[in-house]
């Protein structure tokens, strides 16, 4: 890899009439985060111009802001989604109950960090202004990246939360959503997924039937979102991506987001659970949904 043979690739693409989107796409997508980075730093200082400024410049609609995203570090990538979800017109709760609930408590710390520096408040401030009720607190829990993550399971323990669950849902008359907060957005996977079985034998039901009969709106949408990271994360953005593609139209914002943020971490396993779970492979259901330099860049993060 030289990030001056890159650098120089990409002006040449860029530079006179007409843009070769195809070599950017190639050479963009055959790069991890950290060498697009160096990339970014060897193109100012061997060319002396801003990258992302003449990429914006030359693209345009869902292609830019693949290629943008894929020029961003992770976290400040994420950063930024959240800023959109909150400052953009109307809320994209979906961001931020995606983002939020698949994070670990390391990536959630810098996104916190990143964010205060990037706007000069809080994360928690944008979150509190911007949402309204037990979906407010399920998302300032989740952004405090306070989730136990040993590996220890407590089983008296686990026998007591799952009564616990049983009793601020199917056993009384309305919700006690807090308990279900407290015990979803705290304790360790290990813990969490024992708790789920001994559920299932108390209520007669899976944990994930009870969130959806006792809750609604964006809190159900939270907590089923928690539920799916604890037990398989990869499924869960087999889920987001079969969801934002299915139907009429699609939704870019989480097609895009999950495509550049996955890439590098797990897109092997996503693609095999999408497989599993929806009898076609992610790739020929991203083939037959976009078209253009979009759909090329797409499939090349998709990885064929």
């Amino acid at each position: 890899f030289s990030a001056e043979q890159e650098a120089q690739a990409l002006r040449k693409a860029m530079k006179g009439l007409g843009t070769d989107e195809d070599a950017i796409i190639e050479i963009l997508t055959k790069l991890n985060v950290s060498q697009r980075q160096q990339v970014l730093i060897t193109y100012k200082s061997s060319i002396g111009r801003d990258l992302i400024d003449d990429l914006k410049s030359e693209l345009s609609g869902n292609f830019e802001r693949v290629i943008i995203g894929m020029m961003t570090p992770t976290t400040i990538y994420d950063v930024h989604e959240l800023r959109r979800a909150v400052k953009g017109a109307g809320t994209d709760e979906g961001c931020l109950i995606e983002i939020l609930a698949s994070r670990t408590n390391e990536e959630i710390r810098r996104i916190n960090e990143n964010y205060k520096c990037q706007y000069g408040c809080t994360l928690e401030e944008d979150i509190v202004s911007d949402t309204s009720s037990l979906f407010r607190r399920v998302l300032v829990s989740l952004a405090t990246g306070n989730r136990d993550e040993g590996m220890y399971v407590d089983d008296a323990l686990a026998q007591q939360d799952a009564q616990c669950l049983y009793e601020a849902g199917e056993k009384k008359w309305g919700t006690d959503e807090v308990q279900f907060m407290a015990i979803l957005c705290t304790r360790n996977r290990c813990h969490l997924l024992r708790v789920f079985d001994v559920y299932r034998g108390i209520a007669n039901k899976d944990i994930t039937d009870s969130i959806k009969s006792e809750m609604s709106g964006d809190l159900e949408d939270a907590l089923l979102a928690v539920v799916k990271c604890v037990r398989n994360k990869p499924a869960y953005f087999a889920e987001r991506l079969y969801k934002s593609m299915k139907g009429l139209g699609t939704d870019d914002n989480t097609l895009i987001r999950v495509m550049v943020s996955r890439s590098e971490i797990d897109m092997l396993d996503i693609r095999r659970e999408f497989l599993t779970m929806y009898g076609k492979s992610l790739y020929s259901f991203i083939k037959g949904d976009c078209s253009g330099d979009y759909r090329k860049v797409l499939l090349r993060l998709c990885g064929g």
